[in-house]
Order: structure tokens, then C-alpha cells, then sequence
């Protein structure tokens, strides 16, 4: 389940209008619509200004993250600018909320801090959460494994990169987009676009195959890296590329032997 199904899980039977920021990778909410389903919509307008302003004077950091974005409104369908929090921000709202109707989400969030306290002492809680969370929505326990294994393959070569002097978000983003596009033909975000995603995980989209042959330009790159120990972002992406290309011959290998593109 996503962040948008999520969010209108919590507040089932009522509409909250979302936004996709595909700069941001982020949802945003309609802080009137979740004030309206948690105050049964009375004087939500009015109860959203008196706590604003209380934010405000408590000098709370949720204040700083209301922004505006046009949305459509339900009454004239027309759009205007509204009031949105990301999903963190509505996450937090919920909690300034002073309703019955709140206290199940409230509940909610409190059942998933503890799960989170409980991972933090025993890790391999995390690790079963993540097994059944994936047997549950209809994985094998084989794409699993790789998954699995994909997760600390990926850890190994940011651990590599990290070694050789990368140290940006942005740069572990594009030597990660350099071994997609090599193989692949597509960034990762033009990856996740072919298949009509948005905040969903791309991994978690892709056949056992497609996993396959991302592990292994990531652990070719890595190993490549482990031999020549390139240092700065030019030198790295260049093994990047030079990890990518192995799974490129990989892909064009099994495309040729099983008579099907990927």
C-alpha cells in the first residue's frame, strides 16, 4: 500500500484531495479536507485558522511546512489555491487535532512509533515485517529472497562509494541513474514512469529478471570499484557506467536467448 492509499485509508468515506510533486516525489494533502473528515466538517475553515495561528505562537515547525497548491474544489469545480502538508506534515496534523474522530488515527500512529521502538532493540522484526508485507501483496518467497539480497548489495556499494568520496545525495542519485541508463536505457525515475508509478517503490515493480540484472550492475560496479578504488564523483561514474554495462550484455543475452524483450 502507498502513501496515497494510506492517507485515504485513515480517512475512509471521506475525499482528501492530493497532489504529486514528481520534482519532490512527494503527495500532498488538503489540510481543510483532513480538518473536514476529522471535525465531521464543521467550521473547518474556522478551526484550521484558530490552529494555525495556535501552531504559530507554539512556535511549531509544522507551521513553516503548510504550503499552497492549486487543487480542484468540489463545490464549482473550479481550482484555487489550498492549503497542503506532505505526508509527514499531515501525519503531524493529526496529532494536533483535538477530535474523537481523530483518535483512531492517533491510535494508529502510536501502534506503528512502538512497532518502529520494537525494530530499533530487535532488528529482525524489520526484516519480517518487510517478508510478510511482501508475501501478503502477492510475492514469491523466490523474488523475495532477491529482493532481499538486492537491499544489501545496494548498502555494499553506497558503503564503496561513500569509501571513494562520495558524499552528495545527488551524486549517489546519478551514479545510480548512470548504471539504469546503461543497461536499461532509462534513469530511474524514467524507469519508474514507464511503469505509471509515482511514490511507489521501482524495485518492488519488477520481475525477478529486471531485479536480477539491477543487483548485478550494482554489485559489478562495486567490484570493479573494491579493484581500482576510484575516488571522486568522474572516476565513479565511470565504473558506474562500466557496471552497468554487464548487465547490459546480460539483458541483451537473455533477450536473445528467450525470444523476448524486457
Amino acid at each position: 500500500m502507498n502513501k496515497l492509499e494510506t492517507i485515504n485509508k485513515i480517512f475512509e468515506g471521506y475525499e482528501i484531495r492530493s497532489i504529486w510533486n514528481k520534482d519532490r516525489e512527494e503527495y500532498y494533502f488538503s489540510v481543510i479536507d483532513v480538518i473536514g473528515a476529522l471535525t465531521n466538517g464543521r467550521r473547518d475553515r474556522k478551526y484550521w485558522n484558530d490552529l494555525k495561528k495556535k501552531l504559530k505562537s507554539e512556535g511549531s515547525e509544522l507551521s513553516e511546512k503548510i504550503g499552497q497548491l492549486k487543487l480542484k474544489s468540489n463545490k464549482d469545480g473550479k481550482y484555487y489555491l489550498t492549503d497542503v502538508l506532505d505526508t509527514k506534515g499531515i501525519l503531524r496534523l493529526i496529532e494536533s487535532i483535538s477530535s474523537p474522530k481523530a483518535e483512531p488515527s492517533k491510535l494508529w500512529l502510536a501502534n506503528l512509533g512502538s512497532e518502529r521502538i520494537d525494530e530499533v532493540y530487535d532488528p529482525s522484526l524489520a526484516v519480517d515485517r518487510a517478508i510478510n508485507y511482501y508475501r501478503n501483496n502477492g510475492y514469491d518467497d523466490n523474488w523475495i529472497e532477491l529482493r532481499l539480497k538486492g537491499i544489501l548489495n545496494r548498502k555494499k556499494l553506497t558503503d564503496v562509494w561513500r569509501e571513494g568520496g562520495i558524499e552528495k545525495d545527488f551524486e549517489y542519485a546519478m551514479l545510480t541513474d548512470e548504471i539504469y541508463k546503461t543497461w536499461s536505457g532509462m534513469t530511474s525515475r524514467e524507469y519508474k514512469n514507464s511503469k505509471g508509478l509515482t511514490k511507489e517503490s521501482l524495485r518492488d515493480n519488477m520481475s525477478d529478471i529486471e531485479i536480477i540484472l539491477t543487483d548485478l550492475g550494482e554489485v559489478s560496479t562495486r567490484d570493479i570499484a573494491l579493484e581500482e578504488h576510484p575516488i571522486g564523483f568522474s572516476e565513479n561514474i565511470n565504473v558506474a557506467r562500466r557496471g552497468g554495462n554487464i548487465s547490459k550484455i546480460t539483458k541483451e543475452l537473455y533477450e536473445k536467448e528467450v525470444y523476448k524483450k524486457l
